[in-house]
């Protein structure tokens, strides 16, 4: 299986791996790589980087949303391997250790192995290596605030609730925004297309996650970029507001 890379912006491409995005931003041949996929993405993720002209030896640094196996995939190969500096909110660090795990649980997708698509995605998270244990060993908190000195100028923003140190990426001149898991398009197991959260099992602490939506709104853009799902094109804001209403209009938590 190939990935598909696709141009969103001059200098800006959305990856969509098997069931998870990775975000390629580039100046020159040089590359900051945001999110890499599940374990098993990585010949697609090292076929994206030489797709935009790049390489893994190229790549300036990782930036991770949150560190969950699907995001964090090849992060600590690409430190190992090449000397990547792998970066994170710094209540994220600790996470992408594996000190803890704010996941969801093998007994909460048990619970809802009734729902549309629930089990073939888990299917495909074991075959893809989602529960394989792939610490990255060195992880490092961003060191400056504002706009981090790297390819495309990200902007880290806190997006606390799926977990603890969830951080989109705000790239203001491009008027795009990586939303990660905070805020995405579409999931395997999810009944709606279109800005949403995810189903509510996968969220560490909903609550914080519904409350991060009014960060999102708060950023200027007409393009996000989400960890699942495709490009969703038009007010960022917009977006974030829709699936805040969603998530409102659920009486039941963890459905």
């Amino acid at each position: 299986m190939r990935a598909d890379v696709r141009q969103v912006a001059d200098n800006i491409h959305l990856v969509h791996g098997s069931n998870t995005n990775w975000v390629i931003l580039t100046k020159g041949d040089a590359v900051t790589l945001v999110d890499t996929g599940y374990p098993g993405d990585r010949p697609q993720l090292l076929q994206s980087l030489a797709e935009v002209g790049s390489s893994p030896e190229r790549v300036v640094a990782v930036l991770i949303t949150h560190a969950h196996n699907d995001h964090l995939g090849s992060a600590e190969y690409l430190r190992a391997t090449y000397g990547t500096p792998v970066l994170l909110h710094e209540a994220e660090v600790p996470h992408a250790r594996r000190d803890f795990l704010q996941q969801v649980s093998i007994g909460a997708v048990l619970r809802n192995g009734w729902r549309p698509g629930v089990l073939p995605w888990a299917l495909h998270v074991v075959r893809s290596g989602g529960t394989a244990q792939l610490p990255v060993a060195e992880p490092a908190p961003f060191h400056v605030a504002g706009a981090l000195d790297l390819p495309g100028r990200p902007v880290p923003v806190h997006t606390p609730g799926h977990t603890d140190g969830h951080c989109a990426y705000h790239l203001p001149e491009a008027g795009v925004v990586i939303s990660g898991d905070a805020l995405v398009s579409g999931h395997p197991t999810a009944r709606l297309k279109g800005p949403q959260l995810l189903p509510d099992m996968f969220h560490h602490e909903r609550s914080r996650a519904v409350a991060s939506l009014d960060i999102l709104a708060g950023l200027d853009g007409d393009v996000l970029l989400p960890g699942h799902g495709p490009v969703h094109r038009g007010p960022v804001s917009a977006a974030a507001r829709r699936a805040q209403e969603l998530a409102r209009a659920r009486t039941v938590p963890g459905r």
